[in-house]
């Protein structure tokens, strides 16, 4: 085994711990605070990683089981800007939390697609899911380096925390860049570090599975944004988590196809006769191209 095996089957084994814990928790009080932070963070304030960074009332309805899963730096749908009918993928889904919210805004048009590496967390996802009552979701195992899914499939791409989990970063922002459709969008949330910290000094400041030593820098982020084909890559601070590094939100865009009308000019776009063509699509009356083009 490679020690690039190695690092990924442990990060594999700490998320397998954290969704024990939700069980081991959810079993004595579905009001208890979660153990599942610690498992895998150096540091477990509510305002740096979990369910404490998603708004006041974003969370009711959930399963609490979904709710103490919560292990991401932010809330990448305050930034996604999802729309009815899209179809959406979750990268790194663990207990489902992102899956469930976002199945909610695409509606019963949309589609809201979860993927994990972690058996626990699979099943703790679906059986959340089940709770829930979502039936326009599904959660796929596999590897975020390699997603199981079809070239231009998915219109919005979102992660929480998990990019810098990867010991392939570039491969996971080429497979994002292949999956999406022309125009599609990615909105993640992630530890990124300032650009004057080396890889050394990322790893003193906490270790890989808790989401510290594998950031990217802004630069590298962007750079590897743009080396994989995005358009308008953006890094944003929100919080810091540790010297010199930060949760951040992480905006791209994939580029239209030619010809393709885009969201900015959807009410042109909108008419079927500009959809003729537009981002593959074979008929102007194609639905899959009115979902992609922003017009369901």
């Amino acid at each position: 085994m490679t020690a690039t095996d190695e690092l990924r089957e442990h990060v594999r084994d700490r998320y397998a711990a954290a969704a024990a814990a939700v069980g081991s928790v959810s079993a004595q009080s579905c009001c208890a605070p979660s153990d599942a932070l610690s498992v895998i963070s150096d540091v477990d304030e509510s305002d740096v990683f979990g369910a404490g960074l998603y708004d006041a009332g974003q969370t009711d309805g959930l399963p609490a089981e979904a709710v103490l899963a919560s292990l991401g730096c932010g809330n990448p749908l305050a930034v996604a800007d999802l729309r009815e009918g899209e179809k959406v993928l979750d990268l790194g889904s663990g207990g489902g939390i992102d899956v469930l919210l976002s199945a909610k805004r695409v509606g019963p048009t949309g589609f809201a697609f979860g993927l994990d590496m972690t058996r626990e967390m699979l099943d703790l996802a679906r059986a959340n899911a089940s709770r829930a009552g979502a039936t326009n979701v599904e959660f796929l195992e596999g590897q975020i380096e390699q997603i199981p899914l079809p070239d231009t499939s998915i219109d919005v791409i979102i992660s929480n925390c998990v990019i810098n989990l990867s010991t392939d970063k570039p491969a996971v922002l080429a497979e994002m860049f292949r999956v999406l459709n022309p125009a599609g969008r990615i909105g993640i949330s992630d530890v990124v570090a300032e650009d004057h910290l080396t890889p050394a000094q990322r790893a003193e400041g906490g270790s890989y599975v808790g989401c510290i030593a594998g950031a990217l820098s802004v630069t590298e982020y962007l750079e590897g944004l743009t080396a994989a084909g995005f358009d308008e890559p953006e890094v944003v601070f929100t919080h810091r988590v540790a010297d010199g590094l930060h949760g951040a939100i992480v905006r791209a865009t994939k580029p239209a196809a030619p010809g393709c009308c885009t969201p900015a000019d959807r009410a042109d776009c909108c008419e079927p006769s500009a959809r003729a063509g537009c981002c593959g699509a074979p008929t102007a009356g194609d639905t899959a191209a009115a979902t992609t083009c922003g017009c369901r």
